[in-house]
């Protein structure tokens, strides 16, 4: 098993076809490493490798599932990954969606797949009102989908692309919409019981993904449906994040170790922490010079 990320006894080639291509400046030798180290970072701080386990590679065909595919099969390649990659795209009939493109890219590079059709575009445009955005029926279909293809497939995790950024956006959105402190977990056990939802880029910056899938000419598909609506409380809370970061370079990192590093009795939620349990009578004198300490509870 090799530990460490190293090139010089190594093609691009040699990792997987997926790697076919691949710039061979020093740019983009330090871009895959910081992938492959961070997406590693953030399996191994979330515990989400069984050995042995089935994992369902989501692949929308935009710029960050493209990541989450060739970094999952580098790390496999390495011997870091022992579990089993099926990559799968479903196809939810969207006007003009190159239905080709995937299964043509997966074909090529070697890559076990499978593409599903299922019209929910239909379902979403007739449901939703007019005006209204399509982001939350469109996600629930999506995701009841893919969690029958898991179950068909002998799967025992969904995978998905979400990076860093998409956390901070659905923390923020939660904010100022939602009414509470949440956002996207890097792993999550779906209501059955049965699946994990895993989010190995959650380390990862959205920057890193577009850089890496450009540089790899990936066939990168936009996402028509939602991306044609203006207006998005996620585009208004991306725009924000991006004013933030040009003011103060660094902020996003700055906020996503925040969300690391919650304090709940600093929080006032009395369901998160027993502050009924908070009474001066619970300290106890220590010999003089001493800072009085609070018992444990």
């Amino acid at each position: 098993m090799r530990d460490e990320i190293d090139d010089q006894d190594e093609t691009q080639d040699e990792i997987h076809p997926l790697f076919r291509g691949a710039p061979s400046s020093t740019e983009f030798r330090k871009l895959r490493k910081r992938l492959v180290r961070e997406t590693r970072a953030a399996i191994e701080t979330y515990d989400m490798i069984r050995p042995g386990d089935r994992w369902l590679v989501c692949l929308s065909g935009g710029k960050d599932s493209y990541t989450l595919l060739a970094v999952l099969h580098e790390l496999k390649w390495r011997g870091l990954l022992p579990v089993e990659l099926l990559a799968c795209n479903l196809d939810q009939g969207q006007p003009g969606f190159p239905a080709t493109v995937l299964p043509e890219f997966l074909t090529d590079r070697q890559v076990a797949h499978r593409i599903e059709y299922q019209d929910t575009y239909s379902i979403v445009k007739e449901k939703v009102p007019e005006g209204r955005t399509y982001c939350a029926l469109c996600s629930r279909l999506r995701r009841g989908n893919l969690y029958r293809i898991a179950r068909e497939e002998g799967c025992q995790a969904v995978v998905l692309g979400h990076h860093r950024d998409d956390i901070l956006e659905t923390f923020f959105m939660n904010l100022f919409h939602g009414g509470r402190l949440a956002s996207m977990p890097p792993k999550l056990l779906n209501e059955e019981g049965d699946l994990n939802v895993l989010r190995p880029l959650a380390f990862i910056a959205e920057a890193d993904c577009e850089k890496f899938s450009r540089l790899m000419n990936y066939p990168v598909i936009p996402c028509d449906l939602c991306g044609s609506q203006e207006g998005l409380q996620r585009m208004q809370v991306k725009r924000l994040l991006d004013e933030w970061e040009t003011r103060s370079p660094g902020r996003r990192q700055v906020m996503f170790r925040a969300l690391m590093n919650v304090r709940p009795s600093h929080l006032p939620d009395p369901k998160l922490f027993d502050f009924s349990a908070l009474d001066p009578s619970d300290f106890k004198e220590k010999p003089a010079g001493d800072v009085p300490v609070l018992r444990e509870l």
